[in-house]
């Protein structure tokens, strides 16, 4: 009996004052990681408990969630990080987890922005790094070189024909490309843009090109980013074009778009955790201390965060824009234009 009382004693103590962990998909450094440490920092002041990060990498940081999803979301103080890569493998890749398990602790509601070499004309072709996380800015690529109304297989040639999409690079190798002139346009998260891209900018060697704008789940609809004022794909598009973006091409640019970047930096943890009203709360705290807010907004920019209900309301959002139309039409495009092994996953339709 005594022996008993100790092992159960020994549990109770383990799980009550072990640490909190943060489940990353990632190597150390990548961008969620830089991220997701950032906001470990100061949420711990708040939650009065330290967090640890965890790495869990593999290819298109696919097996870091499905090790959440399958061995690690029992654990109560585990926090899934999840970004927009998860977000379009989600849609088009064959994975074990599903947003819809989960609970929101909350997610700052992002946006990608992609700049181009002062230097490049209208009549060059644009020399891009491939990726699966890539595939929102050639859907935007192709919108802005090709207009509305062409059918699926005219969007594929007019794709070929203005972008070259150079395959077998990482970040890094991305960014030196870049830096170098090998690649003539680039995408960076807030963060990273700040780091890697606004620089250059600001030296006059490049410039902004467009960003994807940043969704409202009430409306459905994207706005322009403060950050980034004029620069959203829609906003160039009806520049160009004298009309807004619609149609089957422009509703998959916009499913995939949303996925990637509403979910580009979001909190999980199972439903049921009995700690998520704990960590909402601390997270609540700590985005209404402006010290806090003030270092992560220098690293990101002014973005706002979306906590608990919130967070599972973006996601319920998400969902309505998966439409076996807007699906098919982004697998075929994947398939026949970037080359990517994609599957169309009819179970998402009405989930």
């Amino acid at each position: 009996m005594h022996k008993i009382f100790l092992v159960l004693l020994l549990l109770f103590t383990t799980s009550a004052f072990a640490d909190y962990t943060f489940v990353i998909p990632q190597r150390p450094g990548g961008g969620t990681s830089v991220w997701a440490q950032i906001v470990a920092t100061e949420l711990e002041k708040k939650l009065g408990e330290k967090i640890i990060l965890r790495h869990i990498r593999g290819a298109r940081d696919i097996p870091g969630f499905n090790k959440f999803h399958n061995d690690l979301q029992n654990d109560d103080k585990t926090i899934m990080v999840s970004h927009g890569g998860n977000g379009v493998a989600f849609l088009q890749e064959k994975i074990d987890y599903n947003y819809a398990d989960y609970d929101s602790i909350g997610l700052m509601n992002l946006n990608i922005i992609a700049g181009v070499k002062s230097n490049i004309n209208a009549s060059d072709r644009i020399k891009f790094a491939a990726g699966s996380g890539n595939v929102p800015e050639a859907f935007a690529m192709t919108l802005l070189q090709c207009g509305n109304n062409l059918s699926l297989d005219e969007y594929v040639t007019c794709f070929k024909k203005s972008v070259i999409w150079v395959h077998g690079m990482n970040s890094g190798a991305r960014r030196l490309a870049y830096r170098r002139g090998e690649l003539n346009a680039t995408r960076e998260n807030p963060a990273s843009f700040k780091k890697h891209v606004q620089p250059s900018i600001e030296e006059g060697t490049s410039r902004l090109w467009f960003h994807h704008g940043i969704l409202d789940a009430a409306t459905k609809t994207h706005s322009d980013d403060p950050n980034y004022p004029g620069y959203q794909l829609e906003i160039l598009f009806e520049k160009i074009w004298g009309e807004r973006p619609a149609g089957d091409f422009y509703n998959a640019y916009k499913l995939v778009k949303s996925f990637r970047d509403g979910l580009q930096k979001a909190l999980w943890v199972r439903k049921g955790n009995p700690n998520t009203e704990k960590l909402r709360e601390a997270l609540t705290l700590m985005v209404n201390d402006s010290k806090s807010v003030a270092k992560i907004q220098s690293k990101v920019g002014t973005y706002e965060w979306l906590i608990g209900e919130d967070g599972n309301k973006q996601r319920n959002t998400l969902m309505t824009f998966i439409t076996a139309a807007a699906l098919k039409t982004l697998v075929e495009f994947n398939t026949k234009a970037l080359g990517l092994a994609s599957v169309y996953k009819e179970t998402l339709i009405n989930n």
